[in-house]
């Protein structure tokens, strides 16, 4: 076990599985208390039942898009750890339609999670890291689909584009009260959305990737936990591609 959060409250929303699950698996191996957060009640209890490190791991549901679940959540947090020192903005959803076939309500749902979610997250957790005698650390998952766009991905492009700006203009204003705001934007990543993928688009894409493979989430999390320990105590603003050195 490692010591690199230790003593660290980290909150990892969107964390009962995926990429978030192995960003709090992550965090909890290296000292921090990890709150795992879901809108599914109880999506996460039994692997947090079975980890070694169970009582480090503190399951919190609720909807990231809903304003007054995030302050009610966010504020008993607060008061059961005394402080909150990481926040990662990982809760997303992703619907993939051609420009001719966007859904209204898809769009809609995207903006509220993606976006909106992510800047209610940010407004609660950075007034209780303001408090902190060293501040904190955001760090909000994007996607290099939101640096270079991508086919069948307008929306979900947008959203996260978004996601950039928000850490931008977040890390600026916040740098003065010691909370460093960073993106993570991972390349193509081994998710259940794979699943359903085209095995020969997948193929052109991962031909592009100098690596020669597609990230795993365990991947996204190194880089999570790059940013979120101290030895990061002077990078603010910046987006971090995880994506194998892809060509295009």
């Amino acid at each position: 076990m490692g010591s690199l959060l230790q003593n660290k409250v980290c909150i990892v929303t969107g964390s009962a599985r995926g990429i978030g699950k192995e960003i709090a698996l992550l965090f909890v191996s290296e000292g921090a208390q990890v709150v795992v957060n879901d809108k599914r009640p109880g999506s996460a209890d039994s692997w947090i039942g079975q980890n070694a490190q169970r009582e480090h791991l503190h399951p919190y549901y609720f909807d990231i898009s809903d304003p007054a679940a995030v302050r009610e959540n966010v504020m008993a947090i607060k008061k059961r750890f005394e402080h909150i020192d990481v926040l990662v903005n990982n809760a997303g959803v992703e619907f993939n339609e051609l420009i001719g076939m966007i859904s209204r309500e898809n769009m809609e749902k995207m903006f509220r999670v993606n976006v909106y979610g992510t800047i209610e997250m940010i407004q609660a957790v950075s007034r209780i890291m303001a408090r902190n005698e060293n501040g904190g650390s955001i760090i909000n998952i994007s996607s290099m689909v939101g640096v270079r766009g991508n086919p069948g991905q307008l929306v979900y492009s947008a959203t996260k584009g978004a996601v950039i700006a928000v850490t931008k203009s977040a890390a600026k204003e916040l740098a003065p009260k010691k909370i460093r705001v960073n993106s993570i934007a991972p390349g193509l990543t081994q998710t259940e959305m794979m699943e359903q993928a085209d095995i020969e688009k997948l193929q052109n894409r991962i031909s592009n990737i100098s690596m020669g493979r597609i990230a795993q989430p365990k991947d996204i999390a190194g880089g999570c936990l790059l940013l979120a320990c101290d030895y990061a105590g002077y990078i603010s603003g910046q987006v971090l591609p995880v994506d194998g050195c892809t060509i295009i």
